[in-house]
């Protein structure tokens, strides 16, 4: 079911000042979250990720911004491909322009987008801090939850080789536990840290020798 998706993302555009229908963008987006190459970036995240920001959000943040950069993180989503995120930005531009959004939230969506590259956000950037701690709430699910993330992160990845996926993988996992903080704000700290880091390690040690 995608119509409370659809509907979100109505509600989001009309508030943020759409002078276009915004329904044929949304139905454009979700068929893109729903593409066949897709096991775990699915609707089913996006869903997560935007229910996240609004659980970590304050009443100060206007993070509309945010929602709307969660909705266009991973709307080219290519596992073959490393430019996925600049391909997305550049759609979020294309989009929120030909909707009639103010060019300032338009580029500050794209900044956004192309900060889950590196999940790193700058200190003091409210918005990159909430984009990217509800973009990584799932590292710090229970060990059932982590597990099947991981296993269709793997699916996704099927074409690769099982030697080259660990040690991407592995790579991947290092540069996640080398971050200064995994998470920025207090909110997903205090939900997610402990056991993200809990769930991370226990996976890498699968993936060593």
């Amino acid at each position: 079911m995608t119509a409370d998706l659809l509907d979100r993302w109505m509600d989001l555009l009309r508030r943020c000042g759409a002078t276009a229908d915004p329904q044929p963008y949304g139905e454009e987006l979700l068929k893109r979250w729903a593409e066949p190459q897709r096991r775990y970036h699915t609707t089913d995240h996006l869903r997560a990720v935007l229910d996240q920001v609004d659980a970590l959000a304050g009443p100060a943040d206007g993070a509309d911004a945010v929602r709307l950069a969660a909705w266009f993180h991973d709307a080219v989503y290519r596992p073959d491909r490393s430019e996925n995120e600049e391909r997305s930005a550049v759609l979020a531009v294309r989009a929120l322009r030909a909707a009639g959004l103010a060019e300032p939230l338009v580029e500050e969506v794209a900044r956004l987008v192309r900060l889950t590259v590196s999940h790193d956000p700058a200190p003091g950037d409210r918005g990159g801090e909430l984009l990217c701690d509800a973009d990584l709430a799932v590292l710090g699910g229970s060990p059932d939850q982590y597990a099947a993330y991981a296993a269709a992160v793997r699916e996704e990845y099927g074409f690769v080789p099982e030697d080259a996926f660990r040690a991407g993988r592995a790579a991947i996992l290092r540069q996640l536990l080398a971050l200064p903080a995994l998470y920025r704000t207090e909110a997903a700290r205090t939900r997610f840290d402990a056991a993200a880091r809990a769930n991370l390690a226990a996976e890498l040690r699968t993936l060593e020798p």
